[in-house]
């Protein structure tokens, strides 16, 4: 089991990047909130990681906070949700802010999230009120990265890898988007908007 990563951050396209640890590449998948805070391309970068064998696949997710895979891995464990909504979750929504959502019943909320219905929010409220509790958001490790050659489109790459419909995800990112943004910033913008 891989339970940390600390290397080169050498490649970044929301929702992958990949770590090089003494020579071998790390493909890893990372929610949004972990993205927005990455260093520089050719920056060392320390990650909490959740290692996942199924039948036909292996999967590396990669963290910079302990409560972000904390929660990953609790969110799983509620029926019907699995690792692409659990990186919505995260994506669309700070550890702190998801806490919130699930401590005060905010169903409505909770359904604004790719993937996310009305019954699994519902079990999400009940099965998770309890385990959200001592989840703390943490410090990120580094600064934002860099910037991209199209934001624009890289933003409107990693919406469409959260789920967001490509009608949705063209509205999101025009309403979103001004001169001068990174991708980091239009997907940071439009989240918030996906979730009001």
């Amino acid at each position: 089991m891989i339970g940390r990563l600390k290397g080169v951050l050498v490649a970044k396209q929301p929702p992958w990047i990949v770590v090089d640890v003494g020579g071998v590449g790390y493909e890893l998948e990372a929610p949004m909130s972990t993205f927005f805070d990455l260093p520089e391309l050719g920056a060392v970068v320390n990650l909490c990681t959740h290692y996942a064998v199924k039948e036909d696949t292996v999967a590396l997710y990669g963290f910079l906070r302990e409560s972000e895979r904390a929660l990953f891995r609790n969110l799983q464990k509620v029926s019907g949700v699995g690792a692409k909504i659990s990186l919505a979750v995260l994506s669309g929504a700070s550890v702190e802010e998801f806490a919130r959502l699930v401590q005060t019943s905010d169903v409505a909320a909770l359904t604004r999230i790719p993937g996310i219905g009305k019954k699994t929010a519902e079990r999400m409220v009940v099965e998770l009120r309890d385990r959200v509790d001592g989840l703390d958001g943490g410090l990120p490790a580094s600064s934002a990265g860099a910037v991209a050659h199209d934001p624009v489109a890289e933003a409107g790459v990693a919406l469409q890898a959260l789920g967001y419909k490509p009608a949705e995800v063209t509205r999101l990112v025009r309403d979103a988007a001004a001169p001068g943004d990174r991708a980091e910033d239009i997907i940071r913008k439009a989240l918030k908007a996906a979730l009001r």
